[in-house]
């Protein structure tokens, strides 16, 4: 294993950057998020999960996506490149690359590739630091993620105590380890295994069960806490909702995507007016079938990772690993 002093990390992110793009987790006016290194120096965060993921690397808050213009009678479309540049992701958890995975579903899969997203992808090395103390609200061991191991990622880091040990996952990974040799140390180092999450839930069985509530009466004992305001989408690794806008100026204008929540009542209001989700009900209740039922559904697996934001930021305290206990609960024969 390879390893570096602590004290010196921001050295090596200093030598990366010189000649690549790089991002690590940063202190940014009392958020912790994934921030391009060089341009908030001094400010690395180590010490836990960020609280922001770093999804929007992959996949931004906007991005245009093309423009047109109008000259008589006629129209044209101008296509925006989707080439992206190389990136580095240094310091993403285990939990966040395993969310990297679910995207892929969405963005990759079932006979759509978004082109997008699959530049970005295809162009980021991602070096992902182990945990060794889940904090409270973690329960990625419920999803069987080991907190201190990333498989999908290219180079795999471990907290030592005074250093960080790095072992190469992929070739990309090996080469990146390779080009800054002379920051590193050869040691006997074995991986440190993770304490166990204090939190957990047993997803056994939820989406068959929860293929039975749909009109359960306890989505309408729930969705009276909710305020609506959204945060647990936002700070969500895996929430994927987007909009698509237009800017127009003229005889000229773009199309853009932007984020968006199913938490939000204008998500699925209709040219008309209608809302198929017309209350915090069906909101709350669609948020939860979405990661419990619809994704398993289709790709075979849960849309949560346990990484514990939406759990820690909720301002009313609404818990999905309650709300899993609660719907084992229940006997439906009743």
């Amino acid at each position: 294993m390879k390893t570096i002093k602590k004290a010196k990390i921001a050295e090596l992110l200093d030598k990366i950057a010189a000649e690549q793009t790089i991002f690590a987790p940063v202190a940014v006016e009392g958020v912790t998020r994934f921030a391009r290194w060089g341009q908030h120096k001094g400010d690395l965060y180590l010490e836990g999960n960020s609280l922001l993921p770093p999804k929007d690397l992959l996949f931004p808050q906007t991005e245009k996506m093309y423009s047109y213009h109008v000259k008589g009678m006629t129209a044209a479309v101008d296509e925006v490149a989707t080439t992206a540049e190389p990136q580095i992701i240094f310091g993403i958890r285990p939990c966040d690359v395993k969310s990297l995975e679910m995207l892929d579903d969405v963005f990759l899969t079932k006979g759509y590739v978004d082109e997008f997203y699959k530049s970005r992808r295809d162009n980021t090395l991602l070096v992902a630091l182990g945990c060794r103390k889940p904090e409270p609200t973690c329960f990625c061991t419920s999803w069987g993620i080991d907190p201190a191991q990333a498989p999908g990622a290219d180079v795999n880091a471990f907290d030592l105590g005074e250093e960080l040990g790095f072992e190469a996952r992929t070739e990309a990974g090996q080469k990146f380890l390779d080009a800054y040799t002379q920051f590193f140390s050869e040691a006997s180092s074995s991986a440190p295994k993770a304490e166990e999450c204090t939190l957990k839930v047993d997803p056994e069985g939820i989406t068959e069960k929860l293929q039975k509530m749909f009109e359960y009466s306890l989505w309408d004992e729930l969705y009276h806490k909710c305020l609506g305001c959204g945060i647990c989408t936002y700070v969500c690794p895996t929430c994927h909702c987007f909009d698509i806008q237009s800017e127009n100026r003229g005889d000229q204008g773009f199309k853009f995507r932007c984020w968006d929540s199913c938490m939000f009542s204008e998500y699925t209001r209709m040219a008309g007016g209608h809302n198929p989700r017309p209350s915090k009900k069906e909101r709350l209740r669609n948020r939860f079938l979405h990661k419990l039922q619809y994704f398993p559904e289709r790709y075979n697996k849960f849309a949560c990772v346990g990484c514990g934001r939406c759990l820690s930021k909720c301002p009313v305290n609404m818990d999905i690993t309650r709300l899993i206990d609660r719907v084992k609960e229940v006997k439906l024969d009743e």
